[in-house]
C-alpha cells in the first residue's frame, strides 16, 4: 500500500514538475485582466436586471396598493 502511494506522488510531482505547461507572467496577466473585464461586464448586466425589475414590480404594486 505504501509502495503504490510512494509511485502516485512520484508520478503527480513528475506531471507537475516537467508534463505541465505553465503560463507565463505576461500570459497570466492578460488572462486575469480578461477574466476582471468579464466580471465587471456579467456584474453591470446582472445589476441592471435586478435594478428594472425592482422598478418594474415597485411600479406594478403602486398601481395596485393606493
Amino acid at each position: 500500500m505504501a509502495n503504490k502511494f510512494r509511485t502516485y506522488i512520484d508520478e503527480v510531482t513528475d506531471e507537475l514538475m516537467n508534463k505541465v505547461s505553465w503560463p507565463t507572467a505576461a500570459e497570466l496577466q492578460s488572462s486575469a485582466i480578461v477574466v476582471l473585464i468579464a466580471v465587471v461586464i456579467v456584474s453591470l448586466i446582472i445589476f441592471t436586471m435586478d435594478f428594472s425589475s425592482s422598478k418594474i414590480m415597485t411600479l406594478f404594486y403602486s398601481m395596485f396598493h393606493k
